[in-house]
């Protein structure tokens, strides 16, 4: 069973950066598109980024794009999302998984806390 950890959240301010980090135990990790979501409080996971699985290709909501860079790195079996120009409306737990089901176990998330 593949397992996901996420790192990199914290509190920034508004108009900073951060960087996550999602990394996945198990060998299939190349094999597959790899995305980004969030959950604000009290709101459904939403789609945030994905990358397929040779890194060539990349989507974004429309609510990040020109913000946000999601990348891998399939050596390290780790994907990573640059958050740029951070928002108070980004505030959100982040987690990473398959872009389409039958995605893995969810992992525990990486908290991002954006202050205006």
């Amino acid at each position: 069973q593949v397992q996901l950890v996420e790192s990199g959240g914290g509190l920034v301010q508004a108009g900073g950066s951060l960087r996550l980090s999602c990394r996945a135990s198990g060998r299939t990790f190349s094999s597959y598109a790899m995305a980004w979501f969030r959950q604000a409080n009290g709101k459904e996971r939403e789609f945030v980024a994905t990358i397929s699985a040779s890194g060539g290709d990349t989507i974004y909501a429309d609510s990040v794009k020109g913000r946000f860079t999601i990348s891998r790195d399939n050596a390290k079996n780790t994907v990573y999302l640059q958050m740029n120009s951070l928002k108070p409306e980004d505030t959100a737990v982040y987690y990473c998984n398959r872009r389409t089901r039958p995605q893995w176990t969810w992992g525990q998330g990486t908290q991002v806390t954006v202050s205006s």
